[in-house]
């Protein structure tokens, strides 16, 4: 007689898949998240009450790619291949590195820099664009990607917990996830590479932001 065995739900797998993704353990997982160790390793399905949990742990993952696999793993990261624009006055500027703290405070003669302009459709609310440097948010951005990226006004500023930022600050122009500081004067820097150990970040070192809605490969 063949034993029914059941298998581990797909969502489960999700989950697995997102751990592997950020390089967080099981262990970790379950320690930072407070669900029981080991419910993953069960063939079986995933309550509400896990789910919730694991959705406050990750705010970042898409959760209608969680539930039916559609869509990308974590919000925001929409990959769309854009063209060069053909009028200079059309698309969204590339901004050079070295330009950066220009294009997140706004300063026009940045922003009338002799760039290369994209259209992406998808991204018609982004203020510019930025080529990514180095390896600290792999595996999310690679360097040579480009993230199109949104002006956050410095007046009130408020972050979306987790989201990754663009940042001018005194250390320069950097792309992080930003997270809750010691208290209300710092903010947590961290890389998703996770070779590179967060570090605090006083309000007062941070000069401009830009909020990344969108990774973007070009052809």
């Amino acid at each position: 007689m063949q034993e029914n065995k059941q298998e581990k739900s797909p969502i489960k797998q999700k989950i697995l898949l997102y751990l592997t993704k950020k390089g967080v353990s099981e262990y970790e997982f379950y320690k930072k998240s407070g669900i029981t160790r080991g419910i993953l390793a069960q063939n079986n399905g995933i309550s509400e009450e896990n789910l919730a949990r694991f959705l406050a742990y990750a705010p970042e993952v898409n959760e209608q790619w969680l539930l039916t696999g559609n869509g990308e793993m974590i919000k925001g990261d929409k990959r769309e291949v854009a063209h060069q624009a053909e009028n200079p006055k059309e698309g969204i500027p590339l901004i050079p590195f070295s330009a950066m703290a220009g294009a997140l405070t706004g300063e026009q003669s940045v922003l009338e820099y002799e760039c290369e302009r994209y259209v992406v459709p998808a991204f018609h609310n982004a203020d510019f664009l930025m080529p990514v440097k180095g390896n600290s948010m792999t595996p999310t951005y690679i360097s040579g990607d480009i993230v199109a990226c949104q002006r956050v006004p410095m007046t009130d500023i408020f972050f979306q917990w987790n989201k990754p930022y663009v940042l001018d600050t005194s250390q320069g122009a950097i792309i992080k996830r930003i997270k809750p500081g010691s208290d209300k004067d710092h903010v947590l820097i961290v890389s998703d590479n996770k070779e590179y150990d967060p570090f605090e970040l006083p309000y007062k070192d941070i000069y401009a932001v830009a909020l990344v809605i969108g990774l973007i490969r070009l052809e």
